[in-house]
């Protein structure tokens, strides 16, 4: 697909969701299984926190009051303790000045680019640089400030991250990035940043003044060592949280999407005219929301037993695929990515899926775009989330080996 550039873009519907193009691929073909599958939305189904609907409702009286835009007091030290429990005491933002909660990552990681071109004046058009795969947010914010959005490829070659030394020799486009979109671990391929890594893209950052925007929604899945986070690399500098923000939420880490609770942290600055531009022109989080968000931030033991939940998962994909489709177990995170080059790409492969398995996917091509080497890293590749239970995550996958032998 051909993205046309810039916000007229966004606004007049030209840049499409990779559900929508799902959509439009699969058409009104029926399912190819009496019991269907659908492993392509990264929504959770593990039980949420057996206390939240009681803490919803000890704090139901506050919606009778607009929220704090800044947060309460008390999340914002509940999400101050959880990361200095998670990163160290060095990497606790402070909770006055560098924590703001938001509705859930993608609305933070969206309207941030808004304050990122704010922030730094270029020659020419300003650039945002974004991982390819990418999450559809950062497109848009990049589209939404009428930046060029910059995709750089995720290969098996540069370890499924963007290739640093690749960009760094690009002085000229260096100078004219405001923010630069990375997740880690990566959706979907499931590949974690070292801290040699993410200490690189920083720098980079610093050198070069733009921001960069650390995507962690998926720091707490995890199959074996905890990901690195940025907060903990930048606290062991001497510039700390400069030119850095975080986000994450409890959509993954809680399986709570629906609650839409997540927060940014990092450089004191930018949170600061963050915080501005947010009181200006985004929604509080609701009152109950952040009562109940700070209760769930201050409990691990529903995080230990989801990653026990995705560990069994990640146990049924080893025996199943082993061997197949450039499998390999995921660092981090619930996605599996799946070579079917040899079943005419992630198209085609995808509806062979669901018109012969009944298992629905989503094709890597509607997760990228075509990068600077004019490559769409995602165009040989599927992606499947493990979000369903083990048996039904088995059942999909045994459907899939069928279909594609």
């Amino acid at each position: 697909m051909t993205t046309p550039s810039g916000l007229a873009a966004l606004a007049n519907g030209a840049v499409l969701s990779p559900f929508t193009q799902l959509r439009k691929l699969l058409g009104s073909s029926p399912a190819g299984h009496q019991v269907p599958i659908d492993l392509t939305i990264g929504e959770p189904r593990e039980p949420m926190p057996a206390f939240v609907p009681d803490k919803l409702a000890e704090a139901v009286a506050s919606y009778g009051q607009y929220p704090p835009i800044r947060g309460t007091q008390a999340l914002r030290e509940a999400i101050s303790t959880w990361s200095e429990r998670r990163y160290g005491t060095a990497a606790a933002p402070d909770a006055d000045s560098e924590i703001l909660p938001i509705n859930g990552s993608r609305e933070g990681l969206f309207l941030a680019a808004l304050s990122a071109a704010g922030r730094k004046s270029v020659s020419g058009r300003q650039a945002v640089l974004m991982c390819n795969p990418y999450y559809s947010a950062y497109v848009g914010g990049a589209l939404a400030i009428d930046a060029e959005p910059v995709f750089l490829n995720a290969t098996a070659e540069s370890g499924f991250l963007p290739d640093l030394d690749e960009l760094e020799h690009d002085k000229a486009l260096l100078e004219r990035t405001v923010a630069f979109y990375l997740c880690s671990p990566a959706n979907p391929q499931g590949a974690v940043a070292s801290r040699e890594y993410i200490r690189r893209a920083l720098d980079l950052a610093r050198a070069y003044d733009f921001v960069l925007f650390f995507d962690e929604c998926y720091s707490e899945i995890y199959s074996d060592v905890p990901p690195p986070g940025g907060l903990e690399v930048a606290a062991a500098t001497p510039q700390r949280f400069d030119n850095l923000i975080v986000f994450n939420s409890l959509s993954k880490r809680s399986n709570l999407p629906g609650l839409r609770s997540g927060f940014c942290a990092g450089d004191r600055r930018f949170i600061e005219i963050f915080a501005e531009l947010r009181n200006m022109v985004a929604p509080q989080v609701p009152g109950p929301t952040q009562f109940v968000s700070a209760a769930v931030w201050s409990d691990e033991a529903h995080v230990e037993a989801n990653r026990a939940a995705y560990r069994a998962k990640y146990d049924v994909a080893d025996r199943i695929l082993a061997g197949k489709y450039g499998y390999q177990r995921p660092a981090g995170g619930f996605f599996l990515w799946l070579d079917v080059s040899k079943f005419g790409g992630s198209a085609q492969a995808t509806v062979t899926l669901w018109q012969g398995a009944g298992v629905k996917v989503i094709p890597g091509a509607y997760l990228a775009q075509a990068g600077r080497n004019g490559i769409n890293p995602g165009a040989d590749y599927v992606r499947l989330a493990l979000v369903r239970d083990a048996v039904t995550v088995g059942e999909a996958l045994e459907r899939l080996v069928v279909v594609l032998a």
